[in-house]
């Protein structure tokens, strides 16, 4: 409600007090000096926006949403800690086809001392022909408890990843290892194993997350231990699901005159969790965050004030609590300034803390004829970050290079 200095009220229907906030919210800018900073910064470094961030509501870039054919996608993260010296932490079964793995546990072991553990991950041809594995994406980490770098790199190296040509064969009722660098690993108290897999096969087959001793190899494991351990229900989740790409395309075209705006996806809201099966109960399962779903987004826009667009993420969830006190993503970036490929945000330290840093992304000139231009990414949530990270498309002055 709007008072005069009479103190008359104008009672606002519902349509005008949206208008109004959509105003109020589009007369976001930036200083001169912010821009010539965007202007000026590295790809991927870190920058400080204050009095622009923290920000809220900004004007949304609408997008619909494809589900685009792909993986069987498995997720192994609940419980992300494994609190018992050796138990099956996910299994799954498999139809013939490509799969994508990701498994994200910890050695939670501390009863009745913090003991070196393995975290492994097998497969068990359930077919009654020979299956045959061969490996399209690869991406596995050193076991650690820095978390953020973990979850940065390893899609880092699933983006970079070309796979393998060569085909392992796997006899019918036989349990191989997945990845032998996890069988190799020694993994202390309180460290993340983070393994991001992405595969073919022929035969269906199953597939287990488990934690053992260093002495027994994975396959060994599987045959001794009995049952798998409950879900916890606190953590991202685990379970079969059958979304793992999505084709994300913004309605019309974007116009840099119409001011700052975002694109918010992962956030569970506008764009909902997907949901899938949990093997071991057959219950239905959400994946709280949507991790390791790759969203391939596709933007069109031009520029009828002469502006180029820069593209920034932050972490608009530090003040949460502890636990969203850093952010740490990788995306792959079409060409803009900087030539398209992999970015890792950020590129000049570990993480972003909260506002007022900021990620630069990329920066994007205008047309000289005005004409539309297409930008095209790939997201995907990044591990052991607070999610949503919004993509935040400030328009900037190209003329003023600091």
């Amino acid at each position: 409600m709007l008072r005069s200095k009479k103190n008359v009220s104008l009672k606002l229907s519902g349509l005008v007090a949206a208008s109004l906030v959509s105003l109020l919210a589009s007369a976001q800018t930036i200083t001169k000096e912010q821009n010539s900073l965007l202007l000026s910064a590295k790809q991927g470094s870190v920058i400080d926006l204050p009095g622009f961030l923290p920000v809220k509501d900004l004007p949304e870039i609408k997008y619909e949403k494809v589900v685009l054919p792909g993986p069987q996608f498995i997720i192994s993260d609940d419980p992300e800690y494994i609190r018992i010296p050796e138990g099956i932490a996910l299994q799954e079964n498999v139809v013939p086809g490509s799969v994508r793995l990701y498994v994200y546990n910890v050695n939670g072991v501390k009863e009745p001392a913090k003991t070196d553990r393995k975290i492994t991950a097998v497969i068990k041809n359930n077919g009654k022909s020979d299956m045959h594995i061969r490996m399209l994406k690869y991406s596995s980490q050193k076991p650690s408890a820095n978390y953020f770098q973990i979850g940065k790199q390893g899609l880092a190296d699933f983006f970079a990843s070309e796979g393998d040509t060569k085909i392992r064969t796997v006899k019918p009722g036989e349990v191989v290892s997945i990845d032998q660098k996890l069988e190799k690993n020694i993994v202390k108290y309180d460290e993340l194993v983070h393994g991001f897999y992405e595969f073919v096969i022929d035969q269906p087959a199953q597939i287990s997350i488990l934690q053992t001793d260093l002495k027994t190899a994975g396959p060994v494991a599987l045959k001794r231990i009995k049952s798998v351990i409950p879900t916890s229900h606190n953590n991202a989740g685990r379970g079969l699901f059958g979304v793992s790409n999505y084709e994300v395309n913004t309605a019309g075209v974007f116009d840099t005159k119409n001011g700052i705006s975002e694109i918010i996806v992962a956030d569970g809201s506008r764009d909902q969790w997907v949901t899938g099966r949990e093997g071991s109960s057959g219950a239905q399962a959400k994946l709280a965050g949507n991790y390791g779903v790759m969203y391939n987004v596709n933007m069109k826009w031009k520029s009828s004030d002469g502006k180029g667009l820069a593209l920034i993420t932050w972490n608009s969830r530090s003040g949460d609590n502890k636990w969203c006190n850093g952010m740490a993503a990788t995306m792959v970036m079409s060409k803009g300034k900087f030539d398209a490929g992999i970015v890792k945000l950020p590129s000049d330290k570990l993480t972003t803390k909260g506002a007022p840093e900021a990620i630069l992304v990329q920066v994007f000139p205008p047309a000289a004829n005005g004409e539309e231009q297409t930008i095209n990414f790939t997201y995907s949530p990044p591990g052991a970050s607070c999610l949503p990270t919004p993509l935040i498309f400030v328009p900037v002055d190209i003329t003023q290079v600091k």
